[in-house]
């Protein structure tokens, strides 16, 4: 249907080609090193995600920043005054406070355009989850769906939106508060990688804590195979954090188990890297999610 449009923001870790081809308006975020702030933009026009990860490696400490008000005003804008209504997927409001901005700049702007339909769904999701949800809904909206039919889709795609993470840099997790000092420098030492998922509140947990990358890996796929909805005949999706090494091995684990799948693999952007580091590896499928459906 072309009588909305499809926005998103740049956490979903997808590449520009691919929000080409899906019709899907993405939005810019912020990042800063020290003084100088950039923008990371799908083309990665300010900073290649490769250069973020090589000042990441030197031991530069990135923050982040969320979406302006302005911003979201100026690309939801320009969909009305083209005529069309917004149908907004956002990141999880469990690590941002980019969604409640965007709720409250669609209230403001449906006062100004009544005529109009402005949607903004929390997705509960990051990375490639986030980016998952963007996906299945860009095609079901290419094959038709309106946008209230589509709003409704993203809702189930999201409560069964599996989303599984291992971590190398625990130094990260403890800057975020996910591991307390002694466990990051213990785990370091020992080379333990944590795995993550999203719960319920859209909020990174821990839920293990492997030894080594294989192990790791393993876990991740121990997941698909109990928790996936038929894992051969899906769209599975894979992202990593400056290491293409890793992505492909789980790649080709799931390949050898799954010769059906669709499997894509993207690169995960400064705004999630900022939080998790390099070495972080992401495998998101649809399934059973933790904690929903209970």
């Amino acid at each position: 249907m072309d009588n909305y449009t499809l926005i998103t923001d740049v956490t979903c870790d997808l590449d520009d080609r691919t929000y080409e081809d899906l019709g899907v308006v993405c939005i810019p975020m912020g990042f800063l090193f020290g003084d100088s702030e950039y923008m990371h933009y799908p083309d990665e026009r300010e900073m290649s995600i490769k250069t973020f990860y090589e000042r990441l490696e030197n031991g530069e400490m990135p923050k982040t920043a969320q979406i302006n008000p302005l911003v979201y005003r100026e690309y939801f804008e320009k969909s009305l005054k083209a005529g069309k209504d917004v149908l907004c997927l956002s990141f999880s409001s469990g690590l941002s406070g980019s969604t409640s901005t965007a709720f409250m700049v669609a209230r403001e702007l449906e006062e100004q355009y009544p005529e109009r339909t402005i949607r903004v769904i929390d997705t509960l999701c990051a990375s490639v989850g986030e980016g998952s949800v963007i996906l299945q809904a860009a095609r079901a909206k290419r094959a038709g769906a309106t946008l209230e039919e589509l709003a409704d889709k993203v809702q189930d795609d999201i409560a069964h939106c599996c989303q599984w993470f291992t971590v190398d840099n625990l130094m990260h997790l403890k800057r975020g508060g996910r591991l307390n000092s002694f466990e990051a420098i213990v785990g370091s030492a020992l080379k333990i990688q944590p795995v993550l998922t999203i719960d319920p509140e859209g909020k990174l947990t821990v839920v293990s804590k492997e030894r080594g990358t294989k192990n790791a890996l393993a876990y991740l796929m121990r997941r698909l195979r109990e928790d996936a909805a038929d894992a051969n005949s899906q769209t599975i999706l894979i992202a990593h954090a400056d290491c293409p090494e890793k992505a492909e091995m789980l790649r080709s684990m799931v390949n050898a188990e799954y010769p059906g799948a669709e499997v894509l693999v993207y690169k995960i952007g400064p705004i999630i890297g900022a939080h998790v580091g390099n070495g972080m590896c992401a495998m998101v499928f649809g399934g059973a999610r933790p904690g929903f459906g209970k």
